[in-house]
C-alpha cells in the first residue's frame, strides 16, 4: 500500500528514520514533529495500515509509571526503505534542478 507523502507525514518518517530501529511514542513524535495529536494519530494508523510501522501497548502499569500508558511504534524494514525513498523523492521533487549560472540584473539606483 502507498502512503501519500503530505508535509506532516514527511515530518513523522523523518522523525521515526532518526532512529529507524528504535520504538517511538506519540507524545515523543508530537515533540519531535511539531505535529498536533489530531493529525499525529490517524498518519500513524495510516502507515500501520500500510505495513510501514508496528504498534504495541507496553508492559508498564500506569499507576506505577504515574502516567498512561503508551503505544510504541516500530518502523517495519520495508516501512523504513519505503520511508527513505519517498522522502528521497519528495526532495528531488522539491529542490532546485539547476542552479542560477549568471548573476541576477543589478538593480537601478534607490528611489
Amino acid at each position: 500500500m502507498t502512503v501519500k507523502m503530505t508535509v506532516p507525514v514527511a515530518k513523522v518518517l523523518a522523525a521515526l528514520l532518526a532512529d529507524p530501529a528504535g520504538e517511538h511514542y506519540g507524545l515523543q513524535l508530537m515533540q519531535q514533529t511539531g505535529i498536533a495529536s489530531g493529525t499525529l494519530y490517524p498518519i500513524l494508523t495510516r502507515l500501520q495500515n500500510a505495513g510501514w510501522l508496528t504498534a504495541r501497548w507496553e508492559d508498564e502499569d500506569p499507576s506505577d509509571a504515574g502516567r498512561p500508558v503508551r503505544r510504541y511504534y516500530q518502523l517495519t524494514p520495508e516501512g523504513a526503505e519505503a520511508a527513505r525513498t519517498g522522502l528521497a523523492e519528495l526532495r528531488a521533487q522539491t529542490s532546485i534542478v539547476a542552479p542560477m549560472t549568471e548573476a541576477p540584473p543589478a538593480l537601478g539606483p534607490a528611489w
